[in-house]
């Protein structure tokens, strides 16, 4: 299938986030679409890499299928958040972490609760 596909037999490759994750050379893609979304971020930049590998010669976008109000919604949420974690703690190497406000730093450790 994916030989099918980088050759140009078919137009659309159709895989799931778990599948497209798995070690594949898509690098015909011009779009990669994210319909099923994922808790963990690494995951769907994965997913995502699979198009942007050696031998991609052109611009890869990237949509993600989110409609307001939804579960969808509230993952993306949830993934934008661990992504401005990630990259305040990672981001710039130690350095990062001296640059944060003291008000910043307490955010950041602070433990989340609320009613359910």
């Amino acid at each position: 299938m994916v030989r099918r596909f980088q050759d140009g037999e078919v137009p659309v490759f159709l895989l799931s986030l778990k599948a497209a994750g798995t070690g594949l050379n898509l690098t015909r893609a011009e779009h990669v679409v994210h319909y099923d979304r994922w808790w963990n971020p690494a995951v769907e930049a994965q997913a995502t890499d699979r198009a942007y590998r050696i031998g991609q010669t052109k611009p890869v976008q990237v949509h993600r299928l989110i409609a307001e109000g939804t579960v969808e919604d509230r993952i993306a949420a949830l993934l934008r958040s661990k992504r401005e974690l990630a990259d305040a703690v990672l981001g710039s190497g130690e350095a990062a972490l001296t640059e944060l406000t003291d008000a910043e730093l307490a955010d950041l450790v602070a433990l989340r609760g609320g009613t359910r």
